[in-house]
């Protein structure tokens, strides 16, 4: 998806929550304020404030926006995706780190955290079933049990909603894929 075609869905969605303010009754406009509530603030950011270099390219992610930035590393290409972001600040990890591995068809396992406090959880979910909460791809991050990934529930991105990882649409994952390689540098804030 291009930055401009996410310009024109915050300016529409901005026009909507506006005219809402001023046309809809009360209750009507608290269901816009929670709609608007769960979108990404997307603004172009420039990599100089957060990296000394782009060697092998870089990805910022954005909790506080839920929103990840790419540079290439001759900064030719630039993109910028919504996201869905840890529950809380207790399951978010921010500092820096890098792509470790790169995996197609990710098979899933929860952490030991996470099957403690979901037992009925299975042990693994194979890669490529369409429940499979990692998606279609997944940048394993040097932080054990940290991953970008792909999600087929699109209801969760720009929420609050996953354990700790970084969750993308699935073809932003299939494209940040194909242009992020091992060494990528990331930083979360």
């Amino acid at each position: 998806m291009t930055v401009e075609r996410l310009n024109r869905r915050a300016l529409i969605g901005t026009a909507a929550a506006a005219l809402a303010a001023t046309t809809l009754p009360a209750r009507a406009q608290d269901a816009v304020a929670d709609i608007r509530s769960n979108i990404s603030s997307f603004r172009m950011l420039d990599w100089q404030s957060y990296f000394t270099d782009t060697r092998n390219g870089a990805i910022l992610v954005d909790t506080t926006s839920r929103a990840l930035h790419y540079w290439s590393e001759d900064q030719s290409i630039y993109r910028l995706y919504p996201t869905s972001v840890p529950l809380s600040e207790e399951l978010t990890r921010r500092g820096q780190t890098e792509v470790v591995e790169k995996v197609v068809n990710p098979s899933w396992r929860p952490t030991p955290s996470m099957k403690e406090r979901n037992p009925e959880w299975p042990d693994v979910v194979e890669g490529g079933a369409p429940d499979n909460p990692l998606g279609t791809r997944a940048l394993y991050l040097s932080w054990t049990y940290y991953r970008i990934h792909g999600t087929h529930d699109t209801r969760k991105i720009g929420r609050k909603s996953s354990n700790g990882c970084i969750g993308l649409y699935n073809e932003h994952i299939e494209e940040l894929f194909e242009m992020a390689k091992v060494g990528t540098q990331v930083l979360l804030i």
